[in-house]
């Protein structure tokens, strides 16, 4: 062996022990005393620049959240399939997107992204008498348009279309397939 690499195997003599929590059993009470463990694992090495971090997260969407109308009293919405049978005519209230009724009253409407806009799987076309009323989409849902499988000119993301009392009676059509960019490889 030439002299460097003995000299990387050589063990560092002003090295210092650096210790990590992997698990309440991972230290042991022979490495440390008790009364360290805690603070020199909460402390960041003084010098390294670690500064204290926070962590801001946001309420998660729960499956489920939406409260099914008494009957005759909601927004009435239509799933047909690509050959324009009926699948499904629901209620549901002002304010639920295309995609939770869907899943509510189990209609096959995959939303592989969970609404996040960030997939065109929950693609439906719009009949024309009720897309006109729709607010126009924005930027990030014609981009996820552009990806959908059997792109209509009435054609919506599910997640992003809300019922308003303007929309009963609004059919939604689902196309022949859908294209989901995570299975399908593209």
């Amino acid at each position: 062996m030439s002299r460097n690499t003995l000299n990387l195997l050589r063990p560092l003599t002003n090295a210092r022990p650096t210790y990590t929590r992997t698990s309440p059993v991972s230290i042991s009470k022979s490495v440390l005393p008790r009364s360290t463990l805690r603070s020199e694992i909460v402390r960041p090495i003084s010098g390294s620049g670690l500064k204290k971090r926070t962590l801001h997260t946001t309420i998660p969407r729960q499956h489920g959240e939406i409260t099914r109308p008494e009957p005759g009293t909601g927004i009435k919405l239509t799933f047909k399939d690509s050959k324009g049978n009926e699948i499904k005519t629901i209620e549901g209230n002002e304010g639920d997107d295309i995609l939770s009724l869907a899943h509510e009253y189990d209609v096959d409407l995959e939303g592989a992204c969970e609404g996040s806009v960030a997939c065109s799987t929950c693609h439906v076309i719009i009949d024309p008498e009720n897309y006109d009323k729709l607010p126009e989409p924005d930027d990030e849902e014609n981009d996820m348009l552009d990806l959908a499988f059997g792109l209509e000119d009435t054609s919506r993301l599910g997640c992003q279309v809300k019922l308003t009392k303007d929309l009963d009676g609004m059919v939604a059509t689902l196309p022949s397939a859908t294209r989901n960019m995570y299975v399908d490889g593209e």
